[in-house]
């Protein structure tokens, strides 16, 4: 087969990367299409991460500007590439407003689309409105859990196409060899250990909250904790573009500046060196939906802050905190303590599953893409489902 893959930000490769190299392995044709984030220097340029895993990744989109200057930028230039590139299906991952341009360029192409991760619910971003119009554009679905199969099966997909395999970022978990603690706290420049906490917080889009203000919230219950810790430490992972992400850098860039040795910021850890971190530090805050679908099997206690992720399914060590000074400084507090270290310990997750990659590769097959040309509406109020 010839497969596209779509990648626009380096959350989404760090899951799909594992993917395109089994299909690849199994003597597919496998095309790397990247846009967005990748080429943002200020973001990490993450295409080099493309590139380390062995790929060429086709440029088909470069654009930086506003959200809708990219979503307009994926939705021409996708539908260009994939007209003349004309692979049997396109992989998407996700719900971002880009993936969504690129989903509606491909039914434009006449692409099937293989959907990853739809029937979540995020009420707190933009993000889930734009999952749930890729469930309606896409023709095979692979759900992070049963209760989301069932609810892309009642936006009518039939279900047989719709796949629980699980999330395929506890796949990579299982899979990776950790680098080695030294080794990557030299890498990083910052040490880590139990007092570390990795930290991802991005712009909650349909917050009555100002995304500074979000911010400001969150650095004001650090402020607090690190005072009554001074072994305290926090390695941030820059926010993404979901609105310019400059001026929330450059706050973090202050509160670096004011707590030196204490404050480490990295545009982009990678798949590889953030799954090592994991081995690490004490604890994951923030509110990034990796933090509730994969941390949990590391063994890792997540503090979920704000209102981004409310609705996804979580496990048990993975606690919330509205997005207010207090209340996240005491959620801090309890991510540390023995009661919620041993909720963690158990590994129990929702999204796990031991066959998530084998799962996938044996549903995008030429025989699971026939009749796309057509999609029915499936109604499961009269079907037993």
């Amino acid at each position: 087969m010839k497969i596209a893959v779509a990648t626009t930000t380096r959350a989404d490769w760090g899951l799909l990367s594992p993917l395109a190299k089994a299909l690849r392995e199994r003597g597919d044709e496998v095309i790397v299409m990247a846009a967005n984030m990748h080429f943002n220097p200020s973001l990490g340029m993450t295409v080099r991460e493309i590139e380390a895993d062995g790929f060429e990744p086709l440029p088909v989109s470069r654009c930086c500007g506003a959200p809708a200057e990219i979503a307009a930028d994926c939705l021409l230039n996708f539908h260009s590439a994939l007209q003349q590139s004309r692979p049997d299906c396109i992989i998407c991952l996700g719900d971002r407003y880009e993936m969504l341009s690129i989903a509606q360029g491909a039914v434009m192409a006449r692409v099937p689309i293989v959907h990853i991760a739809g029937g979540a619910v995020s009420e707190g971003a933009m993000d889930d409105f734009f999952r749930n119009a890729i469930t309606k554009l896409a023709w095979l679905h692979f759900t992070e859990c049963e209760d989301y199969r069932r609810r892309v099966i009642h936006m009518g997909e039939d279900p047989a196409r719709v796949v629980n395999t699980g999330a395929i970022g506890i796949h990579n978990i299982l899979s990776l060899t950790p680098v080695p603690c030294p080794e990557l706290s030299a890498d990083l420049d910052f040490p880590l250990d139990r007092d570390t906490l990795l930290c991802t917080m991005h712009a909650a889009t349909r917050s009555s909250i100002s995304p500074a203000a979000q911010y400001g919230e969150l650095l004001s219950a650090l402020e607090q904790e690190m005072a009554e810790n001074p072994n305290l430490k926090v390695l941030f992972t820059y926010p993404n573009n979901d609105v310019d992400p400059a001026p929330l850098i450059r706050i973090l860039e202050e509160f670096r500046d004011f707590h030196p040795g204490r404050i480490r910021l990295i545009p982009s850890l990678g798949m590889r060196r953030y799954l090592s971190a994991l081995h690490y530090v004490g604890g994951v805050i923030g509110n990034s939906s990796g933090g509730i679908v994969e941390v949990a099997s590391m063994g890792v206690p997540v503090l979920d802050i704000g209102d981004r992720q409310r609705g996804r399914m979580r496990a048990a060590s993975v606690l919330h905190a509205p997005c207010h000074a207090e209340e996240i400084a005491a959620g801090i507090r309890r991510l540390f303590s023995p009661e919620i270290k041993a909720l963690a310990a158990k590994r129990e997750n929702p999204y796990a599953r031991p066959d998530t990659l084998a799962l996938m590769l044996a549903h995008i097959t030429p025989e699971s893409l026939r009749g796309s040309e057509s999609k029915p509406f499936f109604d499961p109020c009269a079907t037993s489902i």
